[in-house]
């Protein structure tokens, strides 16, 4: 019997794991631009405490084991900003970054809970040789806005959508 991936909001538990998941997934990344000094790769455990404090997170996971996670916070003038989306290297392609991002842009929308304000914008960002991120972005309705060259080797692209 197989088990079946669930997405829920992260907690202050799941930062350890996050962070540890973060390490990995960011490696190809690191290596795919030469540096390993990108900041999910230093990146500090009470950072990552304090962005989940702040914002919003979702983790999705396969029995116990965190394999996917994805961190959001809204800004005063209305922008959704996503970090970190990561996805474990043994489950990538099977829909989950898909999934998280669908989750953020729920939690944020129109639907959200009269109290909190809802977003008029997501923006996330990712490098310019990042093929397979680009790609889901494009799928799930963002379009660059942006890109800024931060070195030789690395070009920021910023990606955006409307909230619906």
């Amino acid at each position: 019997m197989g088990l079946s991936v669930t997405i829920s909001a992260a907690d202050a538990q799941d930062a350890e794991h996050i962070l540890k998941l973060q390490y990995l997934c960011y490696q190809s990344e690191a290596e795919l631009y030469g540096d390993w000094s990108i900041e999910p790769l230093t990146q500090s455990l009470d950072a990552l405490r304090a962005e989940l404090d702040e914002g919003y997170g979702l983790v999705a996971r396969l029995g116990d084991e965190v394999v996917a996670s994805v961190r959001a916070r809204l800004d005063e003038d209305g922008t959704v900003r996503i970090a970190k989306l990561i996805v474990h290297p043994r489950m990538q392609r099977h829909g989950l970054g898909g999934r998280l991002l669908d989750g953020i842009e729920r939690h944020f929308g129109a639907d959200t809970a009269p109290a909190e304000p809802s977003a008029k914008r997501f923006q996330l960002f990712t490098g310019h040789r990042s093929e397979g991120n680009l790609r889901l972005y494009r799928s799930k309705g963002y379009e660059q806005v942006a890109a800024r060259e931060l070195g030789p080797k690395l070009t920021l692209v910023t990606l955006e959508k409307a909230a619906a």
